[in-house]
């Protein structure tokens, strides 16, 4: 996978860096006349995890919490607690639609029709339904066919399309773009997926033409079998090998620079970071899970606490076991409540002797995985074999093999995939042969182990999680509301922005109209019954 070097910032209707020189601007308030859709397409990519703003606002501070793995920071109450910030939902959208929604729909637009670069085109195609589908996921009907041409096509305020208009599109764009790609077409190497490997792109299509099926099978589950076994016969990811990935680099994190993963930039740049809850830590616990004593550590922390030196912590997880169980955050807690306290003192690596302090007894993630050079997982062969484990368990499919062998080879998928981490566990194969003897699946229990595993395999793409808790209804978590709460159950979707209000009205109406309000209780179309 290739690594970014360097910032490809291509923002339309406003200015166009160059890759090669930082300092060429296009100044056309419209449309650029020269802008290449290599680096559209390339910025889009790295755009989708990099940017600091959406993975901060949506992904740390609202769902990881809200999906009760990760808790604790104070930052974190927004999900854990149910808090609504309008200025944290509207993130998403309103950095989405202004930079990497602008981009792709512009480099489709740009590619459409042209004979050297058909597989451009069908890349940039198959990363504008990924883009989009984050979008309507969390909010529901949203500006889609009109979204993104602006003043081009004389469209100032776009209309806000259904889901069900939007989901049966990305099946027609998908099935369209996969089978577009042409190994003797134009080379596109420079892209950060794949660099340019065709039938890693085909695979990548049709495991997102899958995930977004698994998504109906709620509201349309006809549709959901027809398009999962599509998707099967087209050919999904077989191994690892096949993950999309991007390897984001190891530079300091900002809101301008897109190169750190933005995940981990939102971590590890707080002066606290989140605990894992015992929710997540008790999923690992009671099933004897390898990644328990892989994923879950504790660290001596810096006082004060030092947010660039987070790598240099020591480990100490060895000798709090030994002195007590690990135990888990409170979902809706803070990091200051509920402390713990250890009796006597444990040796450090320099000899001296130390008490922990409570935040020191907070288990907390394996730093390797938050690292500003992680790579972030955009979709995995581990999510791909659980989701044919419940597609074999819920429609009766054939589909390769029996549920139980596609859930275990999804968890040991999952489990080795940590180990893509820079310095990050390894899962050996006796761990994983022994975690499949004891997990064997349980008639009747199925859908809720195969979709728990999905939950924790799909740990810091906190936007899946919170789709496939929804769509499946597991693992069953239960609500951590506090008499402040806006909401007493967890949220099912996010708002609309207050600028769409004011200068979208009469479309962003419309969609609150078929919603019934624009809530965050209210359930977009593919979770309801």
């Amino acid at each position: 996978m290739k690594k970014i070097k360097y910032i490809v910032l291509l923002t339309v209707g406003l200015s166009a860096l160059s890759c090669k020189k930082i300092t060429d601007q296009n100044t056309d308030l419209t449309r650029s006349t020269n802008l290449d859709p290599t680096s559209q397409l390339m910025f889009t990519q790295a755009y989708f995890s990099g940017d600091l703003g959406i993975q901060e606002r949506t992904n740390y501070f609202l769902l990881i919490p809200m999906m009760q793995q990760f808790a604790g920071a104070f930052n974190m109450s927004f999900g854990a607690v149910y808090n609504k910030t309008p200025s944290q939902m509207w993130r998403a959208f309103e950095n989405s639609y202004q930079n990497d929604v602008v981009n792709i729909v512009d480099a489709v637009e740009r590619t459409n029709g042209v004979a050297n670069k058909t597989n451009l085109n069908a890349m940039c195609r198959i990363m504008k339904v990924y883009i989009f589908a984050r979008l309507t996921d969390l909010y529901g009907d949203i500006p889609y066919s009109e979204a993104g041409k602006g003043n081009l096509a004389g469209i100032i305020r776009p209309k806000y399309d259904t889901q069900k208009e939007i989901y049966d599109d990305f099946f027609k764009e998908l099935a369209a773009a996969s089978a577009q790609l042409d190994a003797t077409k134009d080379p596109v190497p420079n892209e950060y997926f794949y660099r340019g490997n065709i039938l890693a792109w085909k695979k990548f299509a049709n495991s997102l033409r899958l995930r977004l099926a698994m998504r109906l099978g709620k509201r349309d589950p006809e549709k959901a079998k027809l398009e999962i076994q599509a998707a099967y016969n087209a050919g999904l990811f077989t191994s690892n090998a096949d993950i999309c990935m991007i390897r984001h680099e190891n530079v300091p994190n900002s809101y301008q620079d897109i190169r750190p993963n933005g995940i981990s930039a939102a971590w590890n740049s707080k002066n606290e970071m989140g605990r894992v809850v015992n929710t997540f830590l008790d999923a690992l616990r009671l099933t004897s899970d390898p990644r328990f004593n892989h994923i879950i550590k504790c660290y001596r922390e810096f006082v004060p606490v030092a947010p660039t030196r987070f790598l240099e912590r020591e480990d100490i997880t060895a000798q709090v076991k030994a002195k007590m169980n690990l135990v888990g955050g409170i979902p809706g807690a803070t990091n200051s409540e509920n402390p713990l306290t250890v009796s006597g003192t444990i040796t450090l690596a320099n000899g001296s002797a130390y008490t922990p302090t409570s935040l020191d007894l907070k288990p907390q993630l394996n730093h390797n995985l938050l690292r500003n050079d992680a790579p972030f997982f955009h979709l995995t062969y581990a999510e791909v074999e659980l989701l044919l484990a419940d597609a074999t368990v819920r429609f009766g499919l054939n589909l390769g093999g029996t549920a139980e062998e596609h859930f275990h080879r999804g968890v040991e998928a999952a489990m080795r995939q940590l180990s893509l981490y820079p310095n990050g566990p390894v899962v050996t194969a006796t761990e994983i042969s022994n975690f499949k003897a004891v997990n064997p699946l349980t008639v009747g229990s199925e859908l809720q182990q195969i979709n728990t595993q999905l939950w924790i395999a799909l740990l810091l793409n906190g936007n899946e999680t919170y789709a496939n808790w929804r769509r499946s209804g597991y693992p069953i978590l239960i609500p951590s509301p506090t008499n402040n709460s806006a909401s007493q159950t967890i949220p099912r979707r996010f708002e609309y922005p207050n600028n769409e209000k004011l200068q979208n009205t009469t479309n962003v109406n419309a969609a609150i109209q078929r919603l019934g309000a624009d809530d965050w209780t209210r359930r977009v179309w593919w979770d309801q019954e």
